[in-house]
């Protein structure tokens, strides 16, 4: 017997009972169609993840304040200090030659008023006009301030869209006053919508002058709460990382050990990030792949009992000449069969489902599962078939012919 034939006959035994053949490619197509769209759910996470993170910034280290090892929070207070001092020591490129740049963060709290209208933004920064690059943001209108601005503390801000919009609605914001704490500021830019980085809204904070900050809203104590720093190249991360360490050592006068400061390397958090969603996406993946092991067992199940029905069949094929290998042949390819339209419907359901929004996050389809779940599905098909398929070829056909 051909393989046509084989198939041909297959193809009948699948139309004949279409509502059984139908159930059982309904439990692979479950299956494939569940490893594509976790598998695209796992790594569209990763995606938005990694998407956030980078919006901090490109190439991006943060110096923040750390109680020193060994103390109890009484000394943070008098040890525990950012200051300009340590921006100037990290500015110098000599000592730093893998820092492109740096701006202290000096946070105030304040409340803005303009037309009638007040708002209290989440974040009100003393900066540099360095923070706009470190920090990727961008001025759709109008212009960061200038370094002349800082050194001559002009009151001016660039502020975002949630703060243009909730002071002013869609007038133009560039040249407008707002009064923040009584304290008269001049916008001079609006910045560019960034969105959420999942912690808090990008578009929600004010930019100002920090020598402006000092002398209206935070204090001219000469401490910043932190100090954004960026690399030269992604590839210089871990070599600026050990110069900003090097640096504040020397300048606080303490052992590496006594650090009183903390040095996030963005780099180190898009990897972790990244190895975390790597193992919950092979986590998502195994969970969908059990439904592909289920959907085989239904195959199995449903070939047994078509061996069972067809006993008599067997046994008259076999009575004329039919060989082991034609009769093996003829379930098994029924199996993969199965196995091979219930991939085909199940890669189709996954890429469908993918267009979808899931949890809130988009879903981004990886090639490898498309491919890895529809040969899993024909690999099913065929390991599960391989048991009936054996069992009707080893009937012998004096008993076959005796089954009723």
């Amino acid at each position: 017997m051909t393989v046509r034939e084989s198939l041909r006959i297959a193809l009948t035994g699948v139309r004949t009972n279409r509502l059984r053949s139908a159930l059982t490619m309904l439990g692979i197509l479950i299956g494939v169609g569940a490893v594509i769209l976790l598998v695209a759910v796992g790594a569209g996470s990763s995606a938005k993840v990694q998407k956030q993170i980078q919006s901090l910034g490109t190439n991006t280290l943060l110096v923040s304040r750390q109680n020193p090892r060994g103390q109890g929070n009484a000394t943070l207070s008098r040890v525990s200090q950012l200051t300009l001092k340590d921006v100037k020591a990290l500015q110098n490129t000599d000592a730093n030659p893998d820092i492109k740049a740096v701006a202290p963060s000096i946070s105030a709290t304040a409340t803005g008023s303009a037309g009638g209208q007040t708002y209290s933004p989440s974040q009100f920064v003393g900066t540099t006009p360095a923070y706009l690059e470190i920090r990727n943001y961008t001025v759709a209108s109008g212009s960061m301030f200038t370094d002349d601005s800082v050194t001559s503390h002009d009151k001016v801000v660039v502020i975002g869209q949630t703060v243009a919009t909730n002071l002013f609605g869609t007038t133009d914001v560039v040249g407008q006053a707002i009064k923040f704490n009584e304290t008269s500021f001049t916008v001079v830019g609006l910045l560019a919508a960034k969105g959420s980085n999942g912690a808090q809204d990008q578009d929600d904070i004010v930019m100002a002058p920090y020598t402006a900050v000092q002398d209206s809203l935070a204090g001219n104590s000469g401490n910043v709460n932190n100090i954004s720093i960026e690399a030269v190249s992604q590839k210089q991360m871990d070599a600026a990382s050990a110069e900003v360490t090097a640096t504040l050592i020397s300048s606080h006068h303490i052992t590496t050990a006594r650090a009183d400061f903390n040095v996030l390397n963005q780099a180190t958090l898009l990897s972790t990030s990244d190895a975390t969603s790597r193992v919950f996406t092979v986590l998502l993946g195994a969970v969908a792949g059990i439904s592909l092991l289920v959907g085989g067992i239904g195959v199995m199940n449903i070939m047994l009992v078509t061996v069972t029905e067809r006993t008599r069949e067997i046994g008259i094929r076999k009575a004329i000449g039919a060989r082991r290998s034609a009769i093996l042949s003829q379930f098994l390819i029924e199996a993969v069969l199965l196995g091979l339209l219930g991939g085909v419907l199940g890669v189709l359901a996954g890429l469908i489902g993918s267009h979808f929004t899931i949890v809130g996050v988009q879903p981004v389809v990886q090639p490898y599962s498309v491919a890895l779940a529809f040969g899993v599905a024909v690999a099913v098909g065929l390991f599960f078939g391989i048991y009936p398929a054996n069992r009707a070829a080893a009937l012998r056909p004096i008993e076959a012919l005796r089954y009723d």
